[in-house]
Formats: structure tokens, C-alpha cells, sequence
């Protein structure tokens, strides 16, 4: 392709100053917080898209500050043809991390850079940059413009994005680098369910049921306290093995203490994960327990069987050709003596219909208050459009491998955008542990992105 050599070698002498925007980013832990008057999301969000826009703005781009619900970076003064939508908040940290999780690390010896955002999404936030650099330090012309969007809200129901386009309209073209390689052209629907309960009674033996930290991802570790129960008969009670998961117990008092560590996994993959919900539930179910959250944990055990990921204990499993089949995770739980708050994550095919699967959810969960805080729909574009076709070709070009449209679980965040694509930026066969501990993107793969994005942008825009 042509300007391919010279996008390579410049990217390639940019390494050392890529790694170190990259690492000023990471050490912002851009989760989301609690809204601050100019700072929907937070402090920390903001913050990002600060820093970010001080970059662009350093670098020669003119940019705009989108009442810090998102920002962007323009590449050329004509009119954008091509967006690229990248986002700068991440998930909370979470447990089981060896290094610091808001400082980045580069092994050399692995090439791994790890912290969170590394992958999702600020390394390819950044090489989205470098590549516009790429660009413009090259002098390649281009007969239109190119505009990278950042937001600051996608882990948490895209807000940012929705405030955006109320504000600016988007160009034909958009593509963003947080899903997979080659390119993903169908996202299954999503919804999120939150279940309640309040007790009354005051005897229950449980005494609290903590599980999860965020709802799209399997939960690594949940931990019960228990009134009446002492180990002996918790070791008589357990009925199995749950590979995968480490359990432990030991009394505190009167009370025994139950911990389970499983495997955390995005939930678009649960069956990569152990979890440890839904394997706590079931050792719950299983004691002599009393009370309304007894009864209430025995209920959610039967709808949430350790090791199920299709939802056919709640009556909803579904699957077709294209995008393959449902996922439900049960991924979030909290229960004391008065209350109890469950969320669930489910990825639908596009044979399946928000409305539908919710009102079965409901009716299945009717001993619960029930309600859908999220419901999208699936997106599709179409995967012989010249656009898609032209990332193909870049990515084959870089590569050497072949390219290929690909329909995935998880939304991304052309989810809600019409003819968008999903273009990188994880490897096929790489595991970056998105949403877990240890987050890491390569080096190399960084830079790779990069040069693929410069392509991409000069091949859309020449």
C-alpha cells in the first residue's frame, strides 16, 4: 500500500514517545465517579480527556472539549469523512493484580505493557493519535478530513457518546479500536437486569452475601458470612469439586466465613471464566440455612446453576447462525439483613428481540422486583461495504493474515452508530485479560495499531 514504508518507519521512531503518553495515561484512574459540577462522570474521567487533549492540541490538531463528555482531535481542516472513537474511562481494578494497576509496566522480556486501559482503551486511544501524527509529519495529502472522538463514558452505558452526537453529527465513516482484529461487523444485543429483594423477618442465617464489582464481567471472588453453620457441616453438606475455584472457610466468632475465588472473564466469554457467584450460591443452597434470604439464594441457585452461561434455567436460552448464542451471567451480588441487589449481563443474538427476553426474565423473576436499566438491541453493518472491505485489506496488508468480519458478544462502542465498525485492537489468540487483573497490551502490537490506523486513514481519505 502505497505510504506504507514511511508510516512504519515513522511510527517506529515514535516508540519511545508513544510508551510514555501511554504511561502518563494509564496512571489516571479514569473509573467513573461521582458527577461534579462540569464532570459528568467524575473527576478521573475528566482528567483523562484533559491530558488527552492537551496532547492532540500539542501535536497540531485543533480540538474541542465536548462538556467533558467527550472531546475530540482534527486531523485537516476539511470536513471529517473518517471518525475513530476511542474511549478513556476503564473499569475499577478489581483484585489479583502483581503489579501497580494505575502505573503502567513494560516487561521487556514479555514485551507486555501492563495497567489498566492498557488494551481497553487507552493504548489504542493513543496509537489512534500516533497514527494521525503519522499522517501529518508525512505531509500525505488527503481530500477530506479525519476526526478522532474520545469519550469518557463507554464501561458504563456509552452516556458520553449519546450527549455527543446530540451535539455533533458524526462522519459516514467510523470505526473504533476496542473490540478484535480483523474486523467486527455484528455485536450481539445487551441487557442488564437488576433484581431486588428487602427482608423483614430477622432470622436469617445468613448474614451477608458480597459478590462482583461490575456487571460485565464474571465475578473472581464472593464471600458469605453465615449464623449457625460451623465447618464440619459445611464439609458434609458440599456435594462436588468446582474446578477452577479455590473455597475456603474458617469461623470468626459464631459466624462462619465462606470465601470463593474463581476465574474473572469478560461477559461476552463467561465460559472462560469460574463463577464465583453462582458456585456460592450453590454451596449456600446447599446448608441448613433459614430465613427469607435463605429462600431467596435457594431461588437464585436454581435460575443461576454454577457452570451455566446459556440462560436455560431462566427459560431464555437462544442462538442462530450468525451470531451464535446467548450469554447470562449472574455477575454482581449484595445481601445483608434488610435488602438484596443481583445484576445480571445477557448477550442476545440478532434472531432475539430486548423486549422479548426481558419480559420472560421477568416473569421468571417475579419473586424479585425486576428491572431493565439497559436493553439494546443487536447492531450489524454490512460486511461488503467498501469501508469494511478497505480495513480488511489494511489489516492483510500488516499482517499477513487473512482477513475476516467477525460477530462477537461483547458491544463495542460503534454500538449505537450506524455502519460502524469494530477495527482491532486485540490480536486473534491474545488474551489481554480485559476487565481482569493484569491488563496488558504488547509493544509491538501497539505500534501495530498505529501503522494500521495511519493506513486506514490514508486508504479512506487519500
Amino acid at each position: 500500500m502505497q505510504y506504507q514504508t514511511e508510516i512504519h518507519g515513522w511510527i517506529a521512531a515514535h516508540r519511545d514517545e508513544m510508551l510514555a503518553d501511554l504511561s502518563e495515561l494509564i496512571a489516571i484512574p479514569s473509573v467513573q465517579g461521582a458527577p461534579a459540577p462540569g464532570k459528568p462522570f467524575g473527576e478521573e474521567p475528566a482528567r483523562a480527556l484533559a491530558l488527552m487533549l492537551d496532547k492532540c492540541q500539542k501535536y497540531g490538531f485543533a480540538t474541542e472539549n465536548t462538556d467533558n463528555y467527550a472531546g475530540s482531535a482534527d486531523l485537516n481542516a476539511q470536513e471529517p469523512s473518517l471518525g475513530i472513537l476511542a474511549h478513556l474511562d476503564v473499569v475499577p481494578a478489581g483484585e489479583g493484580w502483581l503489579h501497580e494497576p494505575f502505573q503502567m509496566t513494560h516487561e521487556p522480556e514479555t514485551d507486555k505493557l501492563i495497567g489498566r486501559g492498557t488494551s481497553d482503551d487507552k493504548g489504542p486511544a493513543v496509537a489512534a493519535l500516533y497514527a494521525m501524527r503519522a499522517v501529518k509529519a508525512l505531509g500525505i495529502p488527503l481530500r477530506s478530513g479525519v476526526r478522532l472522538i474520545l469519550g469518557t463514558d463507554e464501561e458504563n452505558g456509552s452516556e458520553d457518546m449519546a450527549y455527543y452526537m446530540q451535539k455533533h453529527t458524526l462522519p459516514p465513516m467510523v470505526f473504533t479500536p476496542d473490540g478484535d482484529y480483523p474486523v467486527i461487523t455484528l455485536e450481539k444485543g445487551m441487557i442488564r437486569l437488576r433484581l431486588t429483594a428487602a427482608f423483614d423477618d430477622g432470622k436469617s442465617s445468613v448474614v451477608s452475601l458480597q459478590a462482583g464489582n461490575v456487571v460485565n464481567a464474571v465475578p473472581a471472588l464472593a464471600e458469605a458470612r453465615v449464623r449457625g453453620i460451623d465447618i464440619e457441616t459445611f464439609l458434609a453438606t458440599r456435594q462436588k469439586e468446582y474446578p477452577g475455584t479455590s473455597i475456603s472457610v474458617r469461623m470468626e466468632g459464631e459466624e462462619l466465613y465462606i470465601a470463593v475465588d474463581g476465574v474473572n472473564a469478560h461477559a461476552s466469554t463467561p465460559e472462560q471464566g469460574r463463577n464465583a457467584l453462582t458456585c456460592m450460591l450453590e454451596l449456600l443452597s446447599l446448608l441448613p440455612i433459614t430465613g427469607q434470604q435463605a429462600d431467596a439464594i435457594r431461588k437464585l441457585s436454581a435460575l443461576y446453576p454454577y457452570g451455566e452461561t446459556d440462560g436455560a434455567s431462566c427459560g431464555i436460552a437462544a442462538a442462530d447462525d450468525v451470531s451464535g448464542a446467548l450469554t447470562l451471567v449472574c455477575s454482581v451480588m449484595e445481601l445483608d439483613a434488610g435488602h438484596m441487589t443481583v445484576w445480571n449481563d445477557i448477550r442476545f443474538p440478532v434472531s432475539c428481540t430486548g423486549a422479548q427476553l426481558v419480559g420472560q426474565m421477568q416473569e421468571k423473576l417475579s419473586p424479585f422486583g425486576c428491572e431493565a436499566v439497559l436493553c439494546d438491541e443487536p447492531h450489524h453493518t454490512d460486511e461488503n461495504s467498501p469501508f469494511v472491505q478497505t480495513l480488511l485489506r489494511v489489516y492483510e496488508e500488516v499482517t499477513g493474515n487473512k482477513g475476516e468480519c467477525l460477530a462477537i458478544g461483547g458491544g463495542t462502542y460503534v454500538h449505537h452508530i450506524e455502519g460502524g465498525v469494530a477495527f482491532g485492537a486485540t490480536f486473534p489468540g491474545t488474551d489481554v485479560h480485559m476487565h481482569g487483573a493484569e491488563e496488558f497490551i504488547y509493544s509491538e502490537h501497539l505500534l501495530k495499531d498505529a501503522e494500521m490506523m495511519a493506513l486506514a486513514i490514508v486508504e479512506l481519505c487519500k
